[in-house]
């Protein structure tokens, strides 16, 4: 079905006539219009868990990275410490165990967390039902760990992978150049 014609001012530019939402896409660039249809973007397989690519620091100049989440129960991150970036999310369906600080906040539906850069973290679903998550990192940067360290997901009804050895080494390797410090199991 095509959709109707939508008049978008991109800045100072004259408005632009765009005739479908991939043409939103296509003129995605820092600073200007982003429109993506649910279902789409570019998406990850991690440790329990479904990453989509809602906004990079390529189309936001370096400003902030934001994704749509995923967990299946029992998925979640081992600790780990962001040097580079602080990591907010907001919990929209389901509940987060998160580990931060020493402390343990249960974060469900509605719920924000803030997560400083520096400051040791993890979290897990234990729950019974997936947690749909958006996720917050700025500055942005934290997405190239992922397309670097994550399998493609080409298939977004199949089952979430388990944490695998291939994955562990990926990730080791990749973290110092992201800012990205793993931490042993708590």
């Amino acid at each position: 079905m095509t959709q109707p014609a939508v008049e978008l001012p991109v800045g100072a530019l004259e408005p632009t006539v765009l005739q479908n939402s991939h043409q939103i896409q296509d003129q995605a660039r820092f600073g200007q219009i982003k429109h993506l249809p649910v279902g789409t973007g570019a998406a990850y397989w991690g440790p329990g868990e479904l990453m989509t690519f809602l906004i990079t620091g390529e189309e936001t100049g370096g400003t902030f990275f934001l994704a749509d989440i995923t967990v299946a129960p029992g998925g979640g991150t081992p600790p780990h410490i962001h040097h580079r970036e602080d990591e907010s999310f907001r919990l929209l369906e389901g509940a987060l165990t998160v580990q931060v600080g020493g402390n343990t906040i249960t974060a469900s539906s509605g719920d924000f967390v803030f997560l400083p850069r520096g400051v040791a973290h993890s979290f897990r679903n234990a729950g019974e039902v997936p947690a749909k998550v958006l996720v917050l990192a700025t500055p942005a940067g934290l997405e190239g760990f992922f397309m670097e360290v994550f399998e493609p997901a080409l298939d977004h009804s199949a089952v979430p992978p388990a944490m695998s050895k291939a994955l562990i080494d990926r990730a080791i390797s990749a973290g110092p150049k992201y800012g990205l410090e793993l931490l042993p199991p708590a």
